[in-house]
């Protein structure tokens, strides 16, 4: 029988994740979300949906009574009230694992535990455990909030001894961590699957390019040799092999300039870096997520096509509501918006794929076209 699926987040992943739900009709029946923001981009697909808070207790056991499993497109729900759900209703990824990468201290920890790379890192409980960290580390370092942080908002680069209590200050109250800082050659990540079976797939290594700590551009396959493709592929399988968690994980990761390569971050959900999927791959990540959680066998991964994913993000100085926004349309370049009615600086409204049809597997030109049809988009403010 078709499942009912709950997800909790209805945001743009979320609303991918509807859309991919809706064309498994054997599988899948319906789709109701959980997200506190009226008339979320999954909504708008044909989402029900449930406005509460991600962590309210009373809302998650109201989608639980809905729904056969339940899933997550953002990291901020209530594990310890997900891990106290009875059966019938399942969740995946299991809430123990979203309870472990929910801290960043506590993921670094297990990773390291299970000797996968990470940089080196301690906990911060006071401003002298700061000041006593840096004098191992060195200049600059990361200091992290260790709960409810992403796109970079939780991170305060270090560069010198009078940021040490202004970066202390910011994160006052909150659990933090500090780490050594890497220095990097190029961020890539892996967008890895393992279903409820333990079968585990991963897609090719994708190159990441942040602007001001927010995914840019992601080129797939990523720039780099067999062996860092092979030791980021193995570094990928084997986090999935330890942490038993079910369903589609972003691992983020650093290729220094010795050619190392160890994990940044993980993120226990579809990915923004795995977008590009949509047009260049045989199985979606969202299409993979759902059969993951499903205990469906998993899809394909193949990359079909060189491709190019460009976030389009809210320009600084505007917000508010904007005109419907469309790109003329060109072979192999592929409009994704989010139905998110206000723009604000450096929100996520939409991607732009660029796939390489041809099979020219010239990146340059792909960048170049995604560039271009990202600089013809303009926000007007609606009158």
């Amino acid at each position: 029988m078709p499942k009912i699926l709950g997800i909790i987040g209805g945001g743009q992943l979320g609303m991918m994740l509807a859309e991919a739900a809706a064309k498994m009709p054997e599988h899948i029946s319906k789709v109701v979300v959980l997200d506190p923001t009226m008339d979320c981009p999954a909504a708008r697909v044909g989402a029900e949906q449930i406005i509460a808070d991600f962590k309210d207790k009373n809302a998650i056991v109201e989608l639980s009574l809905k729904s056969d499993i339940i899933t997550y497109e953002i990291e901020s729900g209530n594990s310890e009230v997900l891990e106290s759900l009875k059966a019938p209703v399942s969740v995946n990824p299991s809430p123990a694992t979203l309870r472990t990468i929910q801290d960043k201290f506590t993921q670094k920890t297990f990773l390291r535990q299970n000797e996968i790379p990470v940089p080196e890192f301690l906990p911060i409980d006071s401003l002298e455990d700061l000041r006593h960290a840096i004098r191992s580390f060195g200049y600059p370092v990361l200091l992290k909030a260790r709960r409810d942080a992403y796109d970079g908002r939780g991170n305060f680069k270090i560069k010198s001894e009078d940021q040490i209590e202004q970066a202390y200050n910011l994160f006052k109250g909150r659990p933090m961590m500090v780490e050594r800082w890497v220095d990097f050659e190029m961020e890539v990540s892996v967008i890895a699957a393992r279903n409820t079976m333990g079968e585990i797939a991963t897609y090719p290594v994708v190159e990441n390019i942040h602007r001001e700590n927010i995914l840019e551009m992601t080129i797939a396959p990523a720039r780099v040799d067999a062996k860092i493709a092979s030791d980021a592929d193995t570094i990928a399988r084997k986090t999935m092999q330890v942490l038993h968690g079910a369903g589609v994980f972003g691992i983020e990761m650093f290729v220094t300039r010795d050619s190392t390569v160890m994990i940044n971050e993980i993120a226990p959900r579809v990915h923004n870096s795995g977008h590009h999927t949509l047009e260049s791959s045989d199985t979606s990540q969202f299409e993979q997520h759902l059969r993951a959680i499903l205990g469906l066998p998993l899809g394909s991964t193949r990359l079909n096509h060189f491709a190019v994913m460009r976030n389009i993000l809210g320009p600084k100085g505007f917000a508010g509501r904007y005109r419907p926004i469309a790109l003329d349309g060109s072979s192999g370049v592929y409009l994704k918006m989010y139905n998110k009615d206000e723009a604000k600086p450096q929100r996520k409204l939409g991607h732009i794929n660029v796939i390489d049809l041809d099979d020219k597997k010239d990146i340059d030109a792909l960048i170049a076209t995604a560039e271009k049809a990202r600089e013809s988009i303009r926000f007007e403010p609606l009158p």
